[in-house]
């Protein structure tokens, strides 16, 4: 046993984790050096814990699941930060589904929309924090991999989760979104990993997780936010990742870091 914490401790100071038993199902054994993340949903807290504001979509009543049609798979420009305009950004969905909608009732509905989306970024569980300060303290690297407009990041560096990566990917940035093999590619780069030497925590939202997987690295479905939200997709969704969590310090023992988790509560 001394033998075995001695090499395993030697592993974690290079930054190296090799999956054992709680990984073992992703078949071949390999090092995890680096664990990527998605943000809304995923690193963000249940909605009922950070607002009481009103969706966009009902504040302009639009049905939400139109909406987020329009948001999620005809929107790339906006992802892409091919429009960059809050305004022309919200008025172009909100008249796809209702061109009667006055100017005024939109400029409302951007300043919702920016303030619910600075809330969800200052407003970050601080167990979140907590878990991916001991992964890099553990010597892992770690990246984030957002599909986001200007306006849903415009707080970014106001938020506690700025600073802890070492790779930030924003669509809007980079010209390209989720699923496409390039951004999880310009990741990737900037980490200095292959897909294979990294974990990818996701909520699985715009098939993230098959992108994922098509390059390689091991997917962990989070379900914890999408269960308040969109409690339907999780069977799906379940099915296309290698392992499933609803919280994210559940992420610690995955890599073998049980240990830590138990400290950061004692």
């Amino acid at each position: 046993m001394a033998a075995a914490r001695i090499r395993r401790r030697h592993r974690r100071q290079r930054g190296l984790y090799e999956p054992e038993a709680a990984l073992s199902s992703v078949g071949s054994r390999h090092l995890i050096r680096g664990v990527v993340f998605d943000l809304f949903h995923t690193l963000t807290g249940r909605e009922s814990e950070w607002s009481t504001l009103p969706w966009t979509s009902d504040f302009l009543g639009i049905d939400r699941q139109v909406w987020n049609e329009l948001l999620i798979t005809r929107s790339r420009w906006r992802l892409t930060g091919e429009e960059r305009d809050p305004f022309t950004i919200v008025s172009t969905l909100a008249r796809a589904a209702n061109p009667t909608l006055s100017d005024e009732r939109i400029h409302e509905a951007v300043q919702l929309r920016i303030t619910r989306f600075r809330e969800s970024l200052l407003r970050i569980p601080p167990e979140n924090v907590d878990t991916l300060r001991r992964l890099r303290a553990a010597g892992l690297r770690l990246g984030l991999i957002s599909n986001a407009d200007v306006t849903e990041v415009a707080a970014w560096a106001d938020s506690t989760l700025a600073g802890l990566f070492d790779a930030e990917i924003f669509s809007c940035a980079v010209g390209c979104v989720k699923p496409e093999r390039a951004i999880y590619e310009t990741c990737l780069s900037g980490l200095g990993l292959t897909g294979r030497e990294c974990l990818f925590v996701g909520d699985g939202g715009s098939d993230e997780l098959i992108g994922a997987r098509d390059v390689g690295m091991t997917t962990v479905f989070i379900s914890g936010v999408i269960a308040e939200l969109w409690p339907e997709h999780i069977e799906h969704r379940r099915s296309l990742c290698d392992h499933h969590i609803t919280r994210i310090p559940e992420v610690l023992p995955l890599l073998g870091l049980e240990g830590e988790a138990v400290r950061a509560g004692s």
